[in-house]
């Protein structure tokens, strides 16, 4: 079972570390952190709206705003201030401006 766990962590790690290109890995990372902490609540199209959440396609939040909101909170919404990094906040935020419209 450890071996198992290793090879998996393992993967994760090559697959993380070979990400695209500066620009991508951004995206890739604002994308990374949205699946973990934001995707329960504001669903993987950004709509879903459980527990209050707001629905990414209609937002009319700006960047400094989504990060203000993600850092400290809002409602129901925790906030992340030490549990993300300010890199990662901004990623994520960066990421919810990609449902707009959509």
């Amino acid at each position: 079972m450890k071996i198992k766990m290793f090879f998996a962590a393992l993967i994760i790690g090559v697959v993380v570390a070979c990400g695209g290109s500066a620009g991508g890995e951004s995206n890739e990372l604002g994308a990374n952190v949205f699946k973990t902490h934001c995707q329960l609540c504001h669903g993987a199209d950004g709509k879903l709206g459980l527990n209050g959440a707001k629905d990414f396609t209609t937002s009319p939040l700006s960047l400094d705003e989504r990060i203000q909101v993600i850092t400290k909170g809002r409602n129901t919404m925790l906030a992340y201030e030490n549990t993300l990094s300010p890199e990662e906040i901004k990623a994520v935020a960066k990421y919810t401006l990609t449902f707009k419209g959509k």
